[in-house]
């Protein structure tokens, strides 16, 4: 038989590098689950993604255990690795801090095409083109 589910937590964690300090610890405490397990699993699996910030879905059951999948980076975390930025413009509009070439919108978009909802390349592309302009990226090319 199926568990039930209780709640679905979402969270933006570095890749192996989770503690039980927040946003962690208090999300997963609340619904008494064993914090350092998830910690442990959570590393464990990111370790070769460590330096990037990952999008984790944690689903708890009502039995108080729970199971979780990673995605890829978000496209402006995406983004500032690619070009080395620190954050993206304050003022995106009058202030660019950076520019991507085609090439690097279409890896970006190759990348993260998994967690969007398309299919299409060419759609992809013209979302991270999106977050891009509104991060103060110009894209050349």
């Amino acid at each position: 038989m199926a568990k039930k589910i209780k709640t679905l937590i979402k969270l933006n964690i570095p890749a192996g590098e989770a503690t039980p300090a927040p946003p962690v610890g208090p999300a997963l405490g609340q619904h008494g689950l064993p914090i350092m397990e998830f910690v442990k699993a959570f590393n464990d699996k990111t370790q070769d993604k460590k330096g990037n910030i990952l999008p984790v879905v944690i689903t708890v059951y009502e039995d108080r255990t729970f199971s979780f999948i990673t995605k890829e980076p978000p496209i402006a975390e995406m983004i500032k690795k690619m070009l080395s930025l620190e954050k993206g413009s304050g003022n995106a509009l009058k202030e660019p801090v950076g520019t991507l070439t085609v090439a690097q919108v279409k890896t970006i978009a190759e990348n993260k095409l998994p967690d969007l909802n398309t299919k299409d390349i060419e759609a992809a592309a013209k979302i991270v083109e999106g977050t891009a302009k509104s991060m103060g990226v110009k894209i050349s090319g």
